[in-house]
């Protein structure tokens, strides 16, 4: 074992980097994620007891499995259930077998039981990011636009719907994929999205979303060879890790994607984009992950042509919501026609949304202000910014909004 003193911040780490991972392992062995989840946090206290007294185990993560094993098995006991076929399966194996997590295929699978057609399709996304990828309902209800009180009452919800149905944390057979596997893409791509969000390391569970989301989307195309989504969605999230590094600018400050220094952006990973892309497009199978990742290509192509491509990212736009269309997407089209010279018809686009949907969330502030400002009108872009900074809760998205402000002569308190 290691020195004491290193046990208690080594339990959180592991909390931060395994529980994802050991719940799916649980919860497939023992067919209960509410069990499963409830048994691991109970194992991961006894962690925070132990380790710092103990040391750290020389298999920190086979002993958490064995402890919630153990938890398990007691609430079998009471439950009488210590013959069931569950009870063994979970103790039939070797308890060292638990160390090779290198390939998670028990995530995969409940991510696709987290799919099942009999749970409700705006709770999957949710669903899976918690249960596989060990959030919390309060960060979750963030990107979601609800409360976190809200989206733990969905969530419970959603679980208790699995355990009274009986979902069985199986993977689908070959005919149900067609069906399951966007909504498991979609979680990966938010977890993606969540990760790429937090730039100010703060985070760091949340930041390391974006590796996990990475290595999710290469184990998709790896085990579903001939969908053009799941290419489409590598593709789309390489295109986006290329560029991360030209976030920030020197002082720590973040760029806006037309104004980063492409020299920083790294183009081993935007070829790679490119490859993946054109395998996925080879495959003949249009989809918006697909539409989302030839968007970025576009935005790559400033690299070498020194200026971004707005009028043809608008038109792969305009083809996104005509199909598959999202608020995210729809605001973006617009921006895309502004900055093409088209702000007329960005600010049409703009007053076609549905306001219901508008109210919190920023990104269309922060568009409906680029598109005012382009127009001439900056008292009315300074409001829209004034409404985009008080739905802002990071600290370098706020700099960057104040920074704005304070460009149009605006400068807040």
């Amino acid at each position: 074992m290691s020195a004491a003193p290193d046990g208690f911040d080594a339990a959180q780490r592991l909390a931060r980097q395994a529980y994802g991972r050991l719940v799916a392992w649980l919860a497939y062995q023992w067919r209960d994620l509410a069990a499963a989840e409830e048994a691991m946090g109970e194992a991961l206290l006894k962690a925070l007891e132990r380790w710092p007294i103990d040391g750290v185990p020389v298999a920190p993560e086979a002993w958490l499995l064995t402890v919630a094993k153990r938890e398990l098995l007691q609430t079998a006991r009471r439950q009488r259930l210590h013959d069931s076929p569950e009870v063994q399966a979970l103790f039939s194996d070797e308890e060292q077998a638990a160390v090779e997590f290198e390939i998670p295929d028990a995530r995969l699978k409940l991510l696709f039981v987290c799919a099942h057609p009999a749970i409700e399709l705006g709770i999957r996304t949710p669903l899976m990011l918690q249960t596989v990828l060990g959030l919390e309902a309060k960060q979750l209800a963030a990107c979601m636009l609800t409360s976190p009180v809200a989206m733990s009452q969905r969530l419970v919800r959603a679980k208790q719907k699995i355990r009274l149905a009986g979902l069985r944390f199986e993977e689908p057979e070959a005919e149900d994929l067609p069906e399951r596997l966007h909504a498991v893409l979609e979680a990966v791509y938010a977890a993606y999205g969540l990760g790429w969000e937090a730039v100010d390391g703060s985070q760091p569970l949340i930041e390391g979303l974006r590796d996990e989301a990475l290595f999710l989307g290469e184990l998709l195309c790896a085990l579903l060879p001939n969908s053009a989504e799941a290419k489409g969605l590598l593709a789309l999230m390489l295109y986006c890790q290329a560029r991360h590094a030209a976030r920030l600018d020197a002082t720590g400050e973040l760029v806006a994607l037309h104004l980063q220094d492409t020299q920083r952006w790294d183009h081993r990973l935007i070829d790679q984009a490119e490859s993946v892309l054109a395998q996925a497009a080879g495959l003949t199978q249009p989809g918006p992950f697909q539409l989302e990742a030839a968007i970025q290509s576009a935005h790559c192509q400033r690299r070498n042509a020194q200026q971004t491509p707005w009028r043809g990212i608008a038109m792969l736009y305009s083809h996104l919501n005509a199909n598959w269309p999202t608020l995210g997407a729809q605001v973006a089209q617009a921006v895309a026609l502004a900055s093409s010279g088209d702000v007329e018809l960005a600010q049409s686009q703009l007053d076609g949304l549905d306001p219901a949907r508008l109210g919190s969330y920023q990104p269309y502030w922060v568009a409906a202000a680029h598109i005012a400002r382009l127009g001439g009108e900056s008292v009315k872009a300074q409001g829209h910014l004034l409404r985009a900074l008080g739905l802002t809760s990071s600290s370098r998205e706020k700099a960057f909004l104040q920074r704005q402000l304070s460009a149009s002569g605006l400068h807040p308190g």
